[in-house]
């Protein structure tokens, strides 16, 4: 949650950025590509089920404090008897039924049972952080194809703009107007352009691919992502949101929670065990006792009550050394938890610095694809008057698609730094992002699901998989896609 006083600040509703990927649009959109990924994504599916798994601990736990119950049942045939004695049975068939509940284990239970607990927390913040990590991911992936894909667009522009001007260049050299060193110029320059152009599509297909590996799908006709909720005016506001809100954080303090009963748990095992137990025995002759005679019973039934207590004396210093490795592992958890505090602290930092920096990029890239935009246009008017040689109007034609390939990395460069300091300050979850996934995995309520089961043969359906495989979906290239452009004829 927010740190109070902090929220008003800078206004960080947690349905601010759900309202503004929530509007509606035809192509693919960021808010559907994240509500894929959260349905399909198998980092995600599996980090569910490993949650799952660390529920259970709870009631491995709490079962070590349970009755137990057991029963046995036997048959023998004695094939050959005691001569001496005259009341040795030929067969006999026999059942008992043991109960043992424990009464004291020295605080052994009840601390398994807290660490477990404290793990499940653990756990849930865990989850936490990798919604937010993979939602950071997939918008990563996301800008990346609109970059990428804008950046294309833009060499592919400037080839047929540098074709034609190789044409033109051509023509004028016909006709005297220029020299053969300008029409090189213009050659040398468009295959450099085809070159570019060659390997901005091969970044366009490494982005489409990783946009295919974390959202399950490729991308299509992706649309421009919605605007960013207000960040903090300062990167101190930040970290205080992330200190009181980064699950990563949540995770380590339970983490060092958790330990702290395992001391408890260690500390158990030089303590006194006290049980109480009750047995009953039934016995079938099966008439074979003393040749059948009345006078000798032919069924034996016996119960027992006992009450035991197990006091250590001497275990050869296992318990103390489990006492040490159990404080030891207190001391490291408490050591990774300052870790993960200074690595939060140099996330929100980092993130806000890239921020800031890349909305200063955008700014000065706007006001260099104005000017250069302007230059390119006065320099192919002075060549028209013989002020300006072609070389002049090759350059200004790459300064101008510099800068703009600038704006547009600094675009997506902003964007992706904002969601990271979001996920850096815990508002990167799909509880804060609103998404029309259906409802939402409650890992509560899948605790509380087999919270208060204490039958032995219960148990789940078989695993399957629930995450989307990619193997079916097709490989295109945005190199073969984008057929060549042609030189034109000499």
């Amino acid at each position: 949650m927010p740190v109070p006083g902090f929220l008003p600040r800078w206004a960080l509703p947690a349905t601010a950025l759900a309202a503004a990927i929530s509007q509606p649009v035809a192509a693919d959109t960021l808010r559907e590509a994240l509500a894929q990924v959260y349905r399909s994504n198998p980092t995600l599916t599996g980090t569910r089920a490993g949650l799952r798994a660390t529920d259970e601990e709870v009631n491995i736990a709490r079962a070590q404090g349970l009755p137990e119950l057991s029963a046995d049942a036997s048959y023998n045939r004695f094939v050959k008897r005691s001569a001496n004695a005259f009341t040795s049975p030929k067969e006999a068939a026999g059942a008992s039924a043991t109960v043992v509940v424990p009464l004291y284990e020295g605080g052994f239970v009840r601390n398994s049972i807290r660490a477990a607990k404290a793990r499940v927390e653990q756990g849930r913040a865990s989850l936490q952080s990798t919604e937010g990590d993979v939602f950071a991911q997939a918008v990563a992936a996301y800008m990346d194809v609109i970059r990428d894909t804008a950046i294309v667009d833009l060499n592919a522009n400037n080839v047929k703009v540098l074709g034609t001007d190789l044409q033109a260049s051509r023509d004028r050299f016909e006709v005297g107007d220029l020299t053969r060193t300008d029409v090189a110029q213009s050659e040398a320059r468009l295959s450099i352009a085809r070159s570019d152009l060659q390997q901005a599509q091969a970044a366009l297909d490494a982005s489409r691919q990783a946009y295919l590996e974390v959202v399950g799908k490729f991308p299509d006709n992706l649309q421009p992502p919605p605007p960013l909720p207000p960040l903090p005016a300062t990167p101190e506001d930040a970290v205080d949101i992330a200190i009181a809100a980064n699950p990563d954080l949540a995770a380590a303090t339970q983490a060092a929670r958790a330990a702290d009963y395992d001391i408890g748990v260690a500390e158990s095992f030089r303590l006194p065990r006290l049980r109480a137990a009750g047995t009953g025995d039934y016995t079938d002759y099966r008439g074979t006792l003393a040749g059948g005679a009345a006078a000798v019973k032919q069924v034996d039934k016996t119960a027992t009550l006992s009450v035991t207590a197990s006091i250590p004396l001497y275990q050869g210093g296992g318990p103390a050394a489990r006492v040490r490795q159990a404080q030891a592992r207190r001391s490291q958890a408490l050591e990774r938890r300052t870790a993960t505090e200074r690595s939060v602290i140099a996330r929100v930092r980092t993130a806000f610095s890239r921020y800031q920096a890349a909305l200063g990029v955008i700014q000065s890239s706007q006001a260099a694809v104005s000017a250069n935009e302007l230059a390119l246009e006065g320099v192919r008017a002075e060549q028209g008057v013989g002020n300006r040689n072609v070389l002049d109007v090759l350059n200004a034609e790459q300064e101008l698609l510099n800068a703009r390939s600038t704006l547009v990395s600094a675009r997506r460069e902003a964007y992706v730094a904002g969601f990271e300091l979001l996920a850096a300050m815990g508002h990167a979850q799909a509880k804060d992002l609103g998404l029309d996934a259906g409802p939402l995995y409650d890992p509560i309520a899948s605790y509380r699901r087999t919270h208060s089961i204490i039958w032995d043969w219960d148990g789940d359906p078989t695993p399957r998989p629930v995450a989307t495989s990619t193997r079916g979906q097709p490989s295109i290239s945005a190199v073969t896609l984008r057929s060549p452009v042609a030189t034109p004829a000499k």
